[in-house]
């Protein structure tokens, strides 16, 4: 019993730590000051994140920034190279190009010309196998809002795969358990898929329970923040491997002529249907996209 507990405390740990640096990429990250936040000392810090995520704490921060980098680069045309790596966490424009083009193989500024596509087509490719889209994303409803935040629980998962459909098995005993009747499915897309190899993608599927005075009896998920934001939103009934084709459109296509810019902020899809492991392969939902007015 007590090895599980400490396991599951493990978990947890890692699991908000890779929270923070997601919502704190744009600034700089001191390691000092995290392992006081989480009141451990910064030793055991490294220890227990990289046992449980098999990466360096330093590894994963810079990881996640030259991806959302990768990501803003096409989106932002407005923007300078200085300003979207600072963006992004990076105080000095020559370590981020040095950085960047170990990552990708690229300059930023090739990328930003047109290499990303290249890039973008393989991992695509491979993963469709060459399908066309089964809708016509031009038709997609779409909406501006503004999002609340809310609290969420979560399972984090390292490769977006149908494995995906396991981890969402698990949050639905965990809503059983906790007998929660209202509650909403959000599976957020912490790296884009489309630009980043899918066995590296850290995918999070999340419950929000409607009820926030909720009482539950089974709390031994880790929690995040939905964080408050602008979104434009896409109304979507589509296969599940459209969802690929569907944020590469997005990214590459609708965003860059859109008037609006996307943030650090990722993308996420509030489900609609009972659940994302249904047997027909049907993802019905809303698309958010967060994003900021040019």
């Amino acid at each position: 019993m007590h090895k599980k507990l400490t396991h599951l405390k493990h978990s947890i740990l890692a699991n908000d730590l890779m929270s923070y640096i997601y919502d704190n990429i744009q600034s700089d990250i001191n390691m000092d000051e995290m392992a006081n936040n989480f009141s451990i000392s910064k030793c055991h810090f490294h220890k227990i994140f990289k046992e449980q995520t098999g990466m360096a704490i330093y590894e994963t921060i810079k990881s996640i920034r030259l991806q959302k980098a990768s990501n803003i680069l096409i989106t932002n045309k407005y923007s300078n190279i200085s300003e979207i790596a600072n963006m992004c966490g990076y105080s000095s424009q020559t370590s981020f190009i040095r950085a960047f083009k170990q990552r990708f193989s690229q300059t930023p500024t090739y990328w930003r010309k047109g290499g990303y596509k290249e890039y973008s087509n393989k991992i695509i490719n491979a993963a469709t196998k060459n399908k066309k889209p089964s809708i016509d994303f031009y038709n997609l409803e779409q909406n501006l809002i503004k999002v609340k935040p809310r609290m969420a629980y979560y399972i984090r998962q390292k490769g977006y795969s149908a494995n995906y459909k396991q981890t969402w098995e698990k949050l639905k005993a965990w809503v059983y358990s906790n007998d929660i009747k209202e509650y909403e499915q959000i599976g957020i897309y912490h790296d884009n898929p489309t630009l980043t190899p899918l066995e590296e993608c850290n995918y999070v599927a999340c419950i929000v329970p409607k009820d926030e005075n909720l009482r539950l009896s089974q709390t031994n998920l880790p929690q995040l923040e939905i964080q408050e934001c602008l979104c434009i939103t896409f109304k979507i009934e589509c296969l599940h491997e459209d969802i690929l084709l569907l944020i590469q459109w997005v990214y590459h296509e609708w965003l860059p002529t859109s008037g609006y810019e996307t943030i650090t902020i990722p993308s996420y899809i509030i489900k609609e249907n009972e659940d994302f492991s249904s047997s027909n392969n049907i993802i019905k939902g809303i698309y958010h996209v967060p994003v900021r007015y040019v």
